[in-house]
């Protein structure tokens, strides 16, 4: 995140001389730019200015030199014939072991108090036979560069000393060397990319302040010299033939030319101070100069060594394999979204030099045998600069202000900015002849009405003083005349355009933003809104919020698992090959590489769930979850309209029609053991039978009736699954996984499933309200009947007709055992049934019970031929 250099931001914007980082951090957070941290100089205590008056070099015994140094620091020498070393002379003396410097240079002085980088304190200390009553310092040890060579010599002489602005004998000296003062670092929110420099910080410090702003872009000197174009300089041509979103990657481009630069001159000190304060390492005063600029401005410029570049330049989409070597020494493969500047050596724009707004390329750097230098100053589209640098892994420092847009109206003056850095600076002579594209679209005008400030956020401001706020933050405010007399003062139509530096401000909402920003969000009152009264719950809802509380009555744990799958656990259910479930829609862009399938099935990540839960020591493990599933059949995909502008209403038809179906299913995996053994207790076990009775719990919940009969269905046991059914319509299957199942699943054998499609269930209940019948207390009966019929009749088929014939005195019918042998003959079964019997308004008697258990035997005779058991 940027770092603000308080002396830097004042050049910009008025700022008291004795502004504290916390003050200006304090000032920000107010306009929403919240502070990141204080950077504070690791040196600290007394540095200051000293002239070496003598110098006395004695040799020791184990043969090095040592220089033994009298040292004015000022104020804080020791007077004639006192301090810890007297001597004749004001000074403090200091043993040095750098032969660098002689008597009369200035040099920098930490005396007794100092604390210098790793946290290095300085004393007096007796050393080679003196007491050194300070250290005169090296580059090294203030943490300036890594020269440990010599000391830093500040000036020869007197003379010297003035020209170059030294401070006085014994004053501090931290500032002249940019150590003193703080450095804030703030954090910036995407929308706000014109807060990566110091243009924008400075306009936010005046917003908040109310300081006084002047705009760096168009206010300085650079923007006056700016010359006219004349397109006769450095050529370029745009020809992106695959724009991202149909929106071009290049929208502006500008050249120019500075010739006779000296590329091995150091830029001046206080560009190298402030780009160090910044947090940037000056390399080069070429690079500096761009570098610097960009901090200013926002605006990213890239510096081309003129006679290694062929023109003309060529911004076009990268070729499938074409390489390309980066400034950080890395060859990098490009591919057909990447946006590379190409010059025309080999052949026009055939040779890559550069990722457009993100880094440049190594054939054309800038190097010390640079004479002439080609400026590029570019606005490049975000999205096309984003993709590139995360494909590339290339966050740099040009690639964070793009991808967050940068003002599309400064190339022209931050190349001009450059152009008189290097001139002044550099030796070089600015070329006339000059080069620009330009495509950038005028910014349009948004309807904005004032009255939405109150509407949004209950502030109640005049429609002056929005207008006052709106032209603060750069836009053009025009009113538009109103043909109702409902307009008021508070409740005008304006028209608005945003500032070029703000493509964040693209509807009414954000102008409510910036203006509640600017007055103040602490300023909005909070107010409970006022609740509408609303209907409740739909019936689909009340009925699954039942459904789930039911199961979990039951023992059942509710989960939430992505629905996300490996295209392997079709498989490792068993399901066939023709299975609709088979059909899932593939994600383009996966969370996982290894799961970018959509579930068909809430089976198909509930298993997985329960198998982590296993593999964490979980014996008893009964989950169930509820959620929507995917089942892509008869969809006709549709083109990608691109989020470019708005689709057709055709588009949005094929959309529409795109999307597969994504019914509501609940499901529950349990292992057979249902609670562990305890004292006194025996252990609880479920099996297929209970997974049978959770589905039908889900129907006796809202009041509908089930059959079950048996079915082979993936991944159920064969033997051991039940197809649940409500009429004519299939819900849902229960029952035993699997031994293959359980075993790929890493779950306990027996371990048990069921799971149910809610929409069916929900349909086939319907929206009436449950009728429920009065309690009966008259006395019941009990008759058992058993019945013999043919093996492959199901036993439902057997208890619909006994309930149907029973009628309402019929309370309860209840299968309790089942019998094949030889007393009944081969392809025959026995089905015992136990009968509860209640009169709804009297006590039943014998005969009643015996007449209606005559009707039931009867009709199973002539429904299934079936023969009482005697």
């Amino acid at each position: 995140m940027p770092r603000i250099p308080l002396d830097w931001l004042r050049q910009h914007v008025d700022i008291s001389p004795d502004l504290s980082a916390e003050e200006l951090a304090a000032a920000l957070v107010k306009v929403g730019l919240e502070e990141e941290t204080i950077h504070r100089s690791e040196v600290t205590g007394p540095i200051v200015v000293g002239k070496v008056l003598t110098l006395e070099k004695n040799e020791q015994s184990n043969g090095k030199l040592i220089n033994y140094c009298r040292v004015d620091v000022g104020e804080h020498n020791d007077a004639p014939g006192e301090g810890k070393e007297p001597s004749e002379l004001p000074s403090r003396g200091i043993i040095c072991g750098a032969h660098n410097f002689v008597e009369g240079d200035y040099v920098v002085v930490s005396l007794p108090g100092a604390v210098l980088p790793g946290d290095f304190k300085i004393a007096a200390r007796k050393t080679y036979g003196h007491i050194s009553d300070g250290m005169i310092c090296s580059q090294r040890e203030l943490g300036l560069g890594d020269d440990h060579d010599g000391i830093i010599v500040l000036a020869h002489n007197d003379d010297e000393a003035r020209e170059r602005g030294i401070p006085a004998i014994g004053h501090d000296v931290l500032g002249f060397l940019g150590l003193a003062g703080e450095v804030l670092e703030i954090n910036v929110t995407p929308d706000r990319g014109y807060c990566f420099s110091m243009r924008g910080v400075a306009r936010e410090y005046s917003h908040s302040t109310g300081a006084k702003f002047t705009d760096p872009a168009y206010e300085s000197n650079a923007a006056k010299n700016v010359p006219a174009v004349n397109n006769e300089g450095f050529a370029v041509e745009i020809a992106d033939d695959a724009p991202i979103h149909g929106v071009p990657g290049c929208s502006r481009f500008v050249t120019r030319i500075v010739r006779g630069v000296d590329a091995c001159a150091q830029s001046p000190k206080w560009m190298h101070d402030r780009l160090k304060a910044a947090g940037m390492r000056p390399i080069s005063l070429v690079v500096d100069a761009t570098n610097y600029v960009m901090l200013d401005l926002g605006q990213p410029l890239h510096a081309y060594d003129l006679n290694k570049t062929v023109a003309p330049l060529i911004v076009r989409r990268a070729k499938a394999g074409e390489t390309l070597r980066t400034l950080d020494d890395v060859e990098r493969t490009l591919g057909g979204e990447d946006l590379v500047i190409a010059d025309s050596q080999g052949g026009r724009g055939e040779r890559a030099v550069g990722l457009a707004g993100t880094m440049g390329g190594a054939s054309t750097e800038i190097s010390d045998a640079t004479t002439d230098v080609l400026i590029e100053a570019a606005h490049f589209d975000s999205v096309s600069v984003a993709r590139m640098a995360r494909n590339h892994r290339l966050p740099s420092e040009a690639s964070k202000r793009f991808e967050r847009g940068v003002d599309p109206q400064l190339p022209p003056i931050a190349a001009q900015a450059v152009v008189d850095l290097l001139v002044e600076y550099g030796g070089g002579t600015a070329d006339q002849a000059n080069f620009e594209v330009n495509h950038v679209d005028a910014t349009p005008a948004l309807a904005f009405n004032t009255g939405e400030t109150r509407r949004l956020t209950g502030l109640e401001l005049s429609a002056e003083k929005q207008i006052s706020l709106l032209h603060a933050i750069g836009c053009e405010v025009e009113e538009i005349p109103s043909i109702s007399d409902a307009a008021s003062d508070d409740n005008r139509e304006l028209s608005v355009t945003a500032p070029s530096w703000r493509p964040d401000l693209i509807g009414s909402a954000h102008f409510v933003e910036e203006i509640a920003r600017l007055v103040g969000f602490d300023e909005i009152a909070s107010v409970v809104p006022y609740a509408p009264a609303g209907h409740g719950l739909s019936i689909e809802q009340r009925q699954a919020r039942d459904v789930a509380r039911a199961l979990a009555e039951q023992g059942w744990v509710q989960v939430l698992s992505y629905p996300f799958v490996a295209g392997q656990v079709f498989d490792h259910q068993g399901i066939d090959d023709d299975d609709a479930r088979r059909l899932a829609i593939r994600l383009q862009n996966p969370l996982q590489e290894s799961a970018p399938y959509m579930r068909t099935s809430i089976l198909d990540s509930l298993l997985e769930t329960a198998r982590l839960n296993v593999s964490r020591g979980h014996s008893t493990v009964a989950l169930f979850e509820t959620g929507v599933v995917t089942r892509p059949q008869g969809v006709v995909p549709a083109e990608n309209p691109g989020v470019g502008r708005r689709p057709t209403n055709e588009e949005l038809d094929a959309l529409e029609r795109a999307i597969p179906a994504q019914p509501r299913h609940i499901a529950g995996v349990a292992t057979a053991r249902a609670a562990e053994a305890a004292a006194d207790l025996d252990g609880v076990t479920w099996d297929w039978r209970d997974a049978i009775e959770a589905v039908k719990t889900l129907g006796r919940t809202i009041g509908l009736d089930m059959r079950v009969k048996q079915e082979q269905y993936a991944p159920f046991h064969p033997g051991r699954c039940a197809q649940i059914c409500v009429g004519e319509h299939v819900i849902g299957y229960a029952g035993e996984l699997a031994p293959q199942v359980c075993k790929t699943f890493e779950l306990p054998k027996r371990s048990i499933a069921f799971e149910a499609d809610l929409d069916q269930l929900f349909a086939a209940r319907g929206s009436s309200p449950i009728q429920v019948a009065g309690v009966s207390t008259f006395p019941m009966a009990k008759e058992d009947i058993a019945v013999v019929v043919d093996a492959d009749l199901p036993s439902y088929e057997v208890e619909a007709v006994i309930r149907n014939v029973g009628g309402e005195i019929l309370e309860d019918v209840r299968l309790f055992d089942v019998y094949r042998g030889e007393q009944i003959g081969d392809g025959k079964k026995s089905l015992a049934f136990a009968l509860r019997l209640r009169g709804l308004d009297h006590t039943l008697t014998a005969e009643e019970t015996a007449a209606l258990r005559k009707r039931i035997v009867k009709q199973l005779k002539k429904t299934f031929d079936a023969d009482l058991r005697a």
